[in-house]
C-alpha cells in the first residue's frame, strides 16, 4: 500500500487506546469536509497543503 495511504483500522491501532471510535469518525468528517483529507475505499490520505504559492495559484486559476 502507498506510505501515503493508511486506513482506518491502522489509524485506530496506531492511536491511544482511549479515542473512541465515534469520535474519531467525528474527526475524519469533519477533517474531510475541511479538505485537508480525502477518505476513499484504499483509506485515508492528507491533502491539505498550506503553501501560501500553491494557494495564490489556485485562486488566479482558471476552472475547467
Amino acid at each position: 500500500m502507498n506510505e501515503s495511504v493508511i486506513s482506518v483500522a491502522e489509524l485506530k491501532q496506531r492511536l491511544p487506546r482511549q479515542v473512541n471510535h465515534n469520535t474519531l469518525k467525528i474527526i475524519l468528517g469533519y477533517l474531510e469536509l475541511s479538505n485537508k483529507i480525502v477518505v476513499t475505499t484504499k483509506g485515508i490520505t492528507w491533502i491539505h497543503n498550506p503553501n501560501e504559492n500553491l494557494q495564490k495559484a489556485i485562486e488566479k486559476g482558471l476552472e475547467l
